[in-house]
């Protein structure tokens, strides 16, 4: 006969707790779907952290206790818990995106959905982050970032947990100690990599593991306060009624409960995302989640707002409508290609909430509980896996380019970035980490291309005018993204991060002009952009007020503004270029559309959207300015030429993305597409290159 091991136990429910589930999910969703309603929306992920560190703590630390705790259990029971809603809305945007999606956006899909099923999301995303990175809002997956840091979480913490205990360890010194580690390392990350606190769990283990030592704190140094609690409660009552009170207790509760929602609601008004987060700032929420919990289910918001019927409701739902609605919202935005309307965003948010619901009673329930539990494990791994493999195929073989949505589409080859290099280039330019293009030397003469990502995205049609020998000129091109093509000129972002232009462009341009092959320097760039210090249009409008700094500076003379900085940069670049003996072609930049190109390709069928022209004042209106001052240093230069391919995509009335065949010229809302650059490099080397011999 054999004796069976008990269960492991779980912690008393709290219905307040699953309210302040809620109170975490809807204003993620509320700052999702409207982000002007509630800026600091987001921060409710960070109470979740501090629930699942508080919740997972818990039960480890009672089942150590009572020598019940079990590695097999405890993931047994994760597994049933998080993988039923994660593979159904998974397998949900498989399908979804088979119809709807690009060749290169299921292709990311599948990435993310592989990323997803191994909980691997925050670095998938970390790795990323980047100048070419395409907008959030087109990630269906992107909020997985999260549950993939508290599955690393649950990893780690338990075993650790476990090691400590058998061998006698504190648990509080250790979990104080890695709180304190990773919180320090959150504060230096967020000055020196913005992107890396954010995703990395090394900088947000710390907000679990508040709920960790909260866990610990309640469940064996409770009676510890049991003498200062009355005392802190009398003077609390006496603050706050008129008339002496017995202490009870329940205004300390009170006042905590209090301070921790008061918390939350700064936080979710008062926090944005054009702050440092995490950072410092997400003491706000973490503190508040913690004064909630630890205030108990007796304080008055804990017992009359939180645990109310209808919170939750909203809390037993939560971790579904977390699933549901950031896919809705993601896949409305890629298909209208802007930001949908109010009633689309408004019906994804009802829509998520009734999937929510149903997955919630029909899927999560029936799975969580009942009989056959090793079975339904085994079968969920299996089917993680399997999703995992799909997701990981689709990537693999570049997001199924067979299916009927790109046969549809004759402009799939123009939407990809296309910035050719040579090894040999980079080894002869070794500060050139970007971009760094050479051709073969089959001509006395080289055209040498210096700039930005739009000089990136220039180069190919240079390049295939080279390998068509439609060129009688070698080719060279180094460049860097985000940089003026001007001498002891940097960029400075609106997080004060430089670029480092001045370590690439400057060396750059001085090595090519020593070139005797060098003829021409082309300089090319988003000019109107470094010239005002900001973006452009709808999709760029969330950064309309976080205006870019340039900067000039040459030994004692500096620039005041961007103005300043791109008008001496360019004459000091001219200047020094025809000194030594070259021409110069200044290529002004590719009017900006301010729209997503993705967005005027109707994805069931038809080629040209109608939204898809631009008033060609507002262009002429945004590029007037900088080219007014090119027009006053370049003009009586007789060794400085000028192309403008405004005429290329503009007529009299608008600016249109297509060409007269229905093709685009556009890669993106400001790059040109590979056919836009082979038309771009013709005309330079028609009207200008071929005419100055």
């Amino acid at each position: 006969m054999t004796t069976q091991l008990p269960h492991m136990s779980h912690p008393k429910y709290r219905a307040d707790i699953d309210g302040l589930r809620a109170l975490a999910v809807v204003p993620v969703v509320a700052f999702h779907a409207f982000p002007a309603w509630m800026p600091g929306g987001f921060i409710g992920v960070d109470v979740f952290f501090v629930i699942s560190g508080f919740l997972i703590s818990t039960i480890i630390f009672e089942n150590l206790d009572r020598g019940t705790f079990s590695f097999v259990e405890f993931y047994s029971r994760r597994i049933k818990r998080i993988f039923p809603a994660l593979l159904l809305v998974l397998v949900a945007c498989f399908a979804f995106g088979w119809f709807t999606l690009l060749a290169d956006e299921y292709m990311q899909l599948g990435k993310h959905i592989a990323a997803g099923a191994g909980f691997v999301s925050n670095f998938v995303f970390w790795s990323e982050a980047g100048y070419f990175d395409n907008a959030a809002e087109t990630k269906p997956l992107l909020h997985l970032w999260s549950l993939g840091i508290e599955e690393q979480f649950y990893i780690v913490w338990p075993m650790l947990l476990w090691i400590a205990w058998k061998r006698g360890f504190n648990l509080l010194t250790l979990a104080v100690v890695l709180a304190l580690v990773s919180f320090l390392l959150n504060l230096d990350a967020i000055g020196q990599d913005p992107v890396a606190a954010f995703y990395s769990p090394q900088t947000r283990f710390w907000e679990l593991m508040s709920g960790s030592v909260l866990a610990w704190l309640t469940r064996y140094k409770w009676t510890t306060f049991s003498e200062i609690k009355p005392r802190i409660d009398g003077w609390l009552a006496k603050a706050v009624y008129r008339e002496e009170t017995v202490p009870d207790g329940r205004t300390l509760s009170n006042t905590t409960s209090f301070l921790g929602s008061a918390l939350l609601v700064f936080g979710f008004w008062k926090i944005s995302k054009d702050l440092s987060f995490p950072g410092f700032w997400a003491v706000v929420p973490v503190l508040g989640a913690v004064f909630i919990i630890v205030a108990g289910p007796g304080a008055w918001i804990n017992r009359k707002i939180l645990a109310n019927k209808v919170a939750i409701w909203f809390g037993l739902i939560s971790y579904p409508l977390y699933l549901w609605h950031w896919p809705l919202l993601s896949f409305a935005r890629v298909i209208e290609g802007q930001t949908p309307g109010l009633m689309i965003r408004l019906g994804a948010v009802v829509l998520s909430v009734g999937l929510a619901w149903l997955t919630y009673r029909l899927v999560e329930r029936p799975i969580r509980v009942g009989g056959y539990g090793r079975i339904k494990v085994t079968v969920l791994i299996l089917l993680m896996c399997v999703v995992g493999f799909f997701g990981y195929n689709t990537y693999s073989r570049d997001g199924l380019p067979f299916r009927s949505i790109t046969a549809n589409l004759r402009n799939l080859s123009q939407l990809t970035y296309f910035f050719p290099t040579t090894s040999a280039c980079s080894a002869n330019h070794p500060y050139a980490l970007e971009t760094c293009y050479e051709s073969e030397k089959k001509y006395p003469e080289t055209v040498a291309l210096v700039g930005d990502s739009h000089m990136m995205a220039l180069t190919h049609g240079f390049k295939h005018l080279f390998d068509e020998n439609k060129l009688d000129s070698n080719v060279i091109a180094i460049g860097k993204v985000g940089c003026n093509p001007f001498l002891n000129t940097d960029s400075i972002t609106f997080k004060k991060i430089s670029f480092g232009c001045k370590d690439v462009i400057t060396p750059a341009i001085r090595n090519l002009i020593q070139r005797d092959d060098v003829k021409w320097v082309l300089l090319v760039g988003r000019h109107a952009g470094r010239f005002t210090g900001k973006p452009f249009g709808e999709i760029e409008k969330e950064y309309l007020l976080k205006p870019w700094t340039y900067t000039f500076l040459d030994g004692s003379l500096q620039s005041n503004s961007n103005q300043e900085a791109f008008e001496l940069g360019l004459q000091h670049t001219v200047d020094e270029i025809v000194k030594a003996g070259k021409k110069v072609i200044f290529v002004h930049q590719f009017p900006e559309m301010g729209f997503d190109i993705r967005g005027c390709l109707d994805r069931f069928g038809t080629t040209k959207s109608d939204k898809c022209a631009l008033d060609v004042d507002i262009v002429t209106e945004r590029l007037t300015p900088y080219k007014d001052s090119v027009e006053r240093i370049v003009a009586a230069n007789p060794n400085v030429f000028q192309y403008d391919p405004m005429n290329l995509v503009c007529d009299d009335n608008v600016c249109d993305p297509f060409n007269e065949d229905g093709l685009l010229y556009y890669r993106d809302d400001d790059h040109m597409s590979k056919l836009g650059a082979e038309a771009v490099a013709q005309e330079i080397s028609r009207e200008i290159l071929s005419g100055a011999k």
